[in-house]
């Protein structure tokens, strides 16, 4: 749809009253919008605009205490309940480094904020909600119960845009770093060299960057003693004997603005159609298996011995979950989490005739 047959604000909010139990995310498929575009409608109807400014934003966020934290991508939903407190600020790096909620973020790519107060039943949802230039969601945040609304009131009049305007200026989906890149610019003679010579996984990101390589690639390039084709019931079959194991795992899904990690073990793992579902008492994650075409484990080396982690991706290429057994900095690989990755179903991969 371009942009003259996008329906107005008032056709948007007229559709959001006609579809009250609709996900805003799906009602914004539905209509041929972005989900920015469908909250920005609501500006002056239980909308307010703020600004995107991150590092006042998390440390805005501490006094608000108990939240729930979410982070999406199309294929993913992470939710967790906690507080955000461990604040490192930045330009183009900020964390929140909790026990509960734990965030990686990149700055530079929010571009749109809105505080939404939404009436349910008798009560009032209200959250802080966070989008991309393209007005796909980067991150939101969820009101409790037991949150401070008087810091959280503070926190939405601070962050208040002058701009109320109920319209947002999308663009097309850009380039991805995660994407499929056409050209490979890397042999795998320079991909394994690189690649053996890591010494942390956080070096990984930067290796695909030199060998200008994307990370699905470089995984199917780089050999069976780095990474191997898991079947795609894997994933399933890991939060299975995670949650029967009471296995510490770390979980992460992420967009290209935030990237949210649990760590700890998982007890509730309800598939229901495609989905899986973790319902835990302060971690929800709902994963759609009929997205994933691919699912890999990845063996990269650290200073402290390889460690490894599950990962899963789209037709897109791109990755939308991954896994490794919770470790601290610095610590060897849990046994239980090395010997569940290396035995779960895997798939040859063809041999020449």
């Amino acid at each position: 749809m371009n942009q003259r047959e996008k329906p107005s604000p008032d056709e948007i909010r007229r559709d959001r009253q006609d579809n009250p139990k609709i996900r805003a995310h799906d009602l914004a498929a539905k209509l041929g919008i972005s989900e920015a575009e469908l909250i920005a409608a609501h500006c002056g109807f239980g909308v307010v605009r703020v600004e995107p400014r991150v590092n006042d934003l998390l440390t805005g966020l501490e006094p608000v205490g108990e939240v729930m934290a979410l982070t999406r991508n199309e294929s993913a939903v992470h939710e967790k309940i906690g507080v955000y407190d461990k604040v490192v600020t930045g330009t183009h790096h900020a964390m929140a480094l909790g026990d509960d909620i734990d965030l990686r973020i990149f700055p530079n790519v929010w571009a749109y904020g809105f505080a939404v107060e939404k009436r349910d039943g008798n009560d009032i949802r209200r959250s802080v909600q966070f989008f991309d230039a393209t007005g796909e969601a980067v991150h939101k945040v969820y009101l409790r119960p037991a949150s401070n609304l008087c810091a959280y009131q503070k926190l939405v009049a601070e962050l208040e845009s002058p701009n109320q305007e109920p319209i947002v200026s999308v663009k097309g989906s850009g380039a991805d770093d995660d994407a499929e890149v056409r050209d490979l610019a890397a042999t795998i003679e320079d991909l394994r060299d690189h690649w053996s010579q890591l010494t942390d996984v956080h070096q990984f990101f930067d290796m695909l960057k030199t060998l200008k390589l994307s990370r699905c690639q470089a995984i199917r390039m780089v050999g069976e003693d780095y990474a191997w084709l898991l079947d795609k019931d894997a994933v399933g079959t890991m939060f299975q004997h995670a949650a029967e194991d009471e296995m510490p795992i770390m979980c992460f899904v992420g967009n290209r603005g935030c990237i949210q990690i649990h760590s700890g073990p998982i007890k509730s793992v309800k598939p229901i159609g495609p989905w899986i579902n973790v319902l835990d008492e302060t971690f929800h994650l709902h994963l759609g298996t009929h997205h994933i075409r691919e699912v890999w484990a990845v063996r990269k080396p650290t200073r402290g011995g390889h460690v490894t982690s599950i990962e899963a991706y789209g037709a897109d290429g791109k990755m939308i979950i991954q896994f490794f057994g919770t470790r601290k900095e610095g610590e060897s690989e849990r046994n239980d989490w090395r010997f569940l990755a290396e035995t779960l179903p895997r798939i040859p991969r063809p041999t020449a005739a």
